[in-house]
């Protein structure tokens, strides 16, 4: 790279006198200990979501450290610079109300400021779509790390990770099987050291589609946040970084459709997170790529699950690392992939995966010819209660309940449903099929409700699982029947709105439908009857914004007006502004 065409000579603030404008930026950076050598250099941002509101992120001080030292390896000059954080289980109503608001905030401020690269470093769920979202449209070299999952615990003999076997415990203590000093004990060895949840949740499933994507260099997506590997491969991501920018290798060139082909072929081989459809609709919109809610369906028809990793398998993200991580699953897979695919590794994926294979030593990672289990991890479902297409995790559900006809129980919000579902007026029976409405995207923003727990009498009785409809969502490390994403959405006119107690729902996951067994004569009377939902949006600020201008799930729950812009278009922005 030439001197004029670093970022630090470029993209000026605006003082009606660029030479004023070069000399004053010289003069702060001198006061901050840069010199001219220092300034012939690419200078690299990395992304800091260091937040006590945020456990998960707590080592990502040591691995900032980490990449600055390979920035400096290479040459470059590291510039780290903050970004919200957004902690699962801190934000209210839900972290994807704000995932957007991350990708915005991201998208502008490494359009904003001078830098040749960055570094994108995240980690907890949303974290990781939203850098995603934002690299697929700024034409800056860029290249995403992780903080890594946590290392498991133990209670009792029984080896712990968070979160499905948070669910999994507080389920037995609604049940009775355990008591209150028991489930004490539980919440003090679940989460065991720093880092994102050890299952295939949503952060582990969006790290594992992020190095599948190309955005990630090798092995990255999966070392464990206490471990040195963490702490290498954070450094090897720092020099890569410096190469990046001088090789002027962008987003745009690496999240093609080859990359979200193979995306969906790994989501289906490792049983990952519904919310993993969400956020991929959400980058490839992005990206400009068409995909649609169909192709993920299709992709998981034909691949098995591979990998057995909670919720859909047994084992935890320490022994998929320990097994060969993403490397050996693409290696599995390989007949399956598109093998030319280039990403930040500066080699195609077939390059890559040369004399990797899965040890036939570990049951981990699985081949094509000796899976976990069969295929359709992930479906589509289309019908009459989700004309816009629904999903279900159908490896973590239970297979006697994909199939199965019941009469519905109606609750028209989260909170509806926190107060009345322990209710032994109600008459719930493990047959019913519970109905939640009012939680997509414009309602609440989506929150993580589709998982409805069992009723406690219920529970009692040892019922596990029932089957659950909804517009929500669901945490990537839940389990069970459960029915999520239904668009269009209740709030926004779709079906749900229509369903009343007692109706008959049919759920056929085989056939790949979803329906309400109410004529439509019936449909029409209810719609022509019922008054017309009084739509308060927010008063002000992120969430009017985010109602008024957000997309169906089916669509990524995007913001409307930040569709792809054609590449030209954004490169000419982008040249004119680094």
């Amino acid at each position: 790279m030439t001197d004029d065409s670093l970022a630090i000579e470029n993209g000026y603030a605006a003082y009606g006198d660029p030479g004023f404008s070069r000399y004053l930026r010289r003069a702060i950076l001198a006061s901050a200990g840069y010199d001219g050598d220092d300034l012939s250099r690419p200078l690299i941002g990395i992304t800091d979501l260091t937040s006590d509101f945020n456990p998960c992120h707590a080592r990502m001080p040591e691995l900032i450290e980490a990449i600055k030292r390979g920035v400096l390896e290479a040459g470059g000059v590291p510039f780290v610079f903050p970004t919200m954080s957004l902690g699962e289980s801190f934000l209210t109503p839900t972290s994807m109300l704000y995932r957007n608001l991350l990708a915005m905030e991201t998208e502008e401020l490494v359009r904003a400021q001078p830098m040749d690269g960055v570094v994108l470093l995240g980690g907890c769920d949303k974290t990781v779509p939203a850098q995603l979202m934002a690299a697929a449209v700024t034409n800056v070299p860029a290249i995403l790390e992780v903080v890594g999952p946590t290392m498991t615990g133990s209670w009792r003999g029984n080896r712990l990770g968070a979160c499905t076997d948070c669910r999994r415990f507080w389920s037995e203590y609604r049940g009775g099987t355990i008591d209150d000093g028991e489930i004490a004990e539980v919440e003090s060895s679940l989460v065991n050291t720093a880092g994102t949840c050890t299952v295939m949740g949503t952060a582990s499933s969006m790290a594992v589609l992020a190095e599948t994507l190309g955005m990630m260099l090798p092995g990255g997506a999966s070392a464990p946040s206490p471990t040195g590997a963490r702490l290498r491969h954070a450094t090897a991501t720092g020099r890569r970084a410096v190469e990046l920018a001088r090789e002027r290798v962008t987003p745009g060139q690496i999240l093609t459709g080859a990359a979200f082909d193979n995306a969906l072929r790994v989501l289906a081989a490792i049983g990952g997170s519904t919310n993993a459809v969400v956020h991929l609709l959400a980058i490839a919109r992005r990206a400009g790529v068409d995909l649609r809610l169909d192709d993920f369906d299709t992709a998981a028809r034909k691949i098995p699950l591979l990998v057995d990793v909670k919720p859909s398998g047994e084992l935890y993200m320490e022994d998929f690392h320990h097994a060969g991580g993403v490397p050996a699953l693409l290696a599995a897979l390989a007949s399956e992939l598109d093998l030319d695919h280039l990403g930040v590794s500066g080699r195609t994926l077939g390059e890559q995966l040369a004399g990797t294979e899965p040890g036939t030593w570990q049951r981990t990672i699985r081949t094509l010819d000796d899976p976990v289990g069969p295929t359709g991890a992930l479906a589509a479902l289309y019908g009459s209660l989700a004309p816009d297409g629904a999903v279900i995790k159908a490896s973590a559900a239970s297979p006697e309940l994909l199939r199965h006809e019941g009469p519905a129980v109606v609750f028209d919000s989260p909170e509806d449903a926190a107060a009345r579902l322990d209710d032994p007026s109600l008459g719930l029976t493990r047959d019913h099929v519970l109905v939640l409405r009012n939680a997509g995207p414009v309602a609440a923003g989506m929150p993580e409700a589709g998982s409805l727990r069992i009723p406690r009498h219920l529970a009692e009785q040892g019922v596990r699982d029932m089957v659950r409809v909804s517009d929500a969502r669901m945490s990537g490390t839940s389990y069970g029947t459960v029915v999520l994403h239904c668009a269009p959405e209740s709030a926004a006119g779709g079906p749900l709105s229509l369903v009343r107690d007692g109706d008959i729902v049919r759920l056929d996951v085989p056939a790949r439908r979803i329906d309400l067994l109410v004529d439509e004569a019936e449909l029409d009377r209810r719609r022509a009857a019922a008054a017309p939902a009084p739509v308060r949006p927010p008063e002000r600020g992120w969430r009017r914004l985010y109602a008024e201008t957000v997309t169906s799930a089916s669509d990524g729950a995007d913001l409307a007006f930040l569709a792809a812009v054609p590449r030209t278009a954004a490169v000419a922005d982008q040249g004119e502004g680094s």
